[in-house]
């Protein structure tokens, strides 16, 4: 049984910020937390964080690769490539997100998410499969590989979901023939039906919500907004996330997909409440790379990374964010009026309640998951900390603890 204190710093909870404040976990969940001084055995690992934030770790549910790793590659080593490289800032858990493909690929993804997570020991924890595609409409596929993209089928997301328990969300265009039905296939299961890459319209998108689709990928990439049609305007998916206020979005706040001023207006109508938070990065995140692939190594697309993105070779459109966790709250803070832990809810509380997880991670609360996270100002990660144990550790101290 490990115990583990982190004292004498700035503690973010649901209700604010506590000064002089304490953090003690025992057993993989957080057993106290408070002000002042705190009496512990002589066996506790005892942290001074000298004021540093301290912070429920944050989730990405919506993450492609970073190191020079890339899920698709299909492999335990990718896998754990990337939960090794973004647990250095921050992100205590992730869903795993796979890029349009054919079956067998999508299902050999299935079949290495099992080995690693067997042998994830080091790195962010996997929550869940994210399959992004392939059934998108392809006038928006962006920089998914347009060969693979298709329509959805019965048998075939019926085979994928029975091989696997591990699909935890899944996003697709919901104006595509037989997208309805799907949507009602993942939500009897208890998957989350996420839109994207999509033409849908507001009335596509009120009756995709009645059919189970509660979440919008990387909002205002990869749809519409208002658009006319013989001279008639017509409000888009972008419109129809507003309006309907139960719809979750999805934020890449990496500085280049979405500027200032729509990250104040997604703030200032959808509410700390509904905002989520995202990467979307690719494995080029975390490296120093000006070249890149999307995807598997074997098949991707080849990509250049600059001005702070991933790019199709011919700078038509963006590949991907290399983005981490700990940069997307600094954007965040920096070009809306939300507060500190409005932003933080939206990158640990808000993933969490999404997912599933409410009950037991996205907060520093008794009784929830050890995932925390020790910042400075700046938001650069100094302590990661996984179900109570040290994952990522650039404070002055020596543990043995692992």
């Amino acid at each position: 049984m490990f115990k583990l204190l982190l004292y004498n710093g700035r503690l973010i909870t649901a209700n604010g910020i506590l000064e002089s404040a304490y953090c003690y976990m025992e057993d993989g969940v957080i057993k106290e937390y408070g002000v002042g001084d705190i009496q512990v055995s002589e066996d506790t690992l005892e942290i001074n964080v000298a004021n540093k934030y301290i912070s429920a770790g944050f989730i990405d549910i919506h993450i492609h690769g970073g190191g020079g790793y890339d899920f698709m590659d299909a492999n335990v080593e990718s896998f754990l490539g990337v939960a090794n490289t973004h647990i250095k800032y921050g992100t205590t858990s992730m869903c795993p997100t796979t890029l349009t493909a054919d079956s067998e690929h999508l299902e050999k993804v299935l079949t290495v998410y099992e080995q690693a997570n067997l042998h994830n020991s080091k790195g962010s924890k996997f929550l869940g499969l994210h399959l992004e595609g392939p059934y998108f409409a392809m006038n928006q596929r962006g920089a998914q590989d347009p060969k693979y993209i298709r329509n959805p089928d019965y048998k075939e997301y019926s085979r994928i979901v029975e091989m696997s328990p591990h699909i935890i969300r899944w996003s697709s265009a919901p104006e595509l023939p037989g997208a309805l039905e799907f949507g009602d296939f993942l939500t009897d299961r208890g998957i989350i039906a996420a839109f994207a890459h999509t033409e849908a319209l507001y009335d596509d998108i009120k009756l995709a919500f009645d059919h189970g689709y509660r979440l919008a990928t990387h909002f205002y990439s990869a749809m519409l907004g208002v658009t006319r049609k013989n001279a008639h305007r017509y409000a888009g998916a972008v419109e129809a996330c507003y309006l309907i206020d139960e719809i979750d979005v999805e934020v890449i706040a990496d500085g280049v997909h979405l500027p200032k001023p729509l990250l104040e207006l997604i703030y200032k109508i959808k509410g700390s409440e509904r905002i989520v938070l995202i990467t979307d990065a690719m494995r080029a995140a975390g490296t120093h790379v000006n070249k890149s692939v999307l995807g598997s190594l074997h098949d991707g697309i080849e990509v250049i990374v600059e001005d702070g993105v991933a790019k199709l070779a011919d700078r038509s459109a963006f590949a991907g964010s290399i983005a981490t966790a700990n940069l997307l709250v600094r954007n965040f803070l920096n070009n809306t009026k939300a507060s500190f832990p409005e932003v933080i809810k939206m990158i640990t509380e808000n993933p969490a309640r999404i997912l599933g997880f409410a009950h037991r991670k996205g907060k520093i609360e008794k009784g929830y998951d050890a995932d925390v996270v020790v910042f400075d100002d700046n938001i650069d990660v100094y302590l990661s900390i996984v179900e109570g144990h040290i994952k990522y550790n650039k404070l002055n101290f020596n543990s043995n603890e692992s």
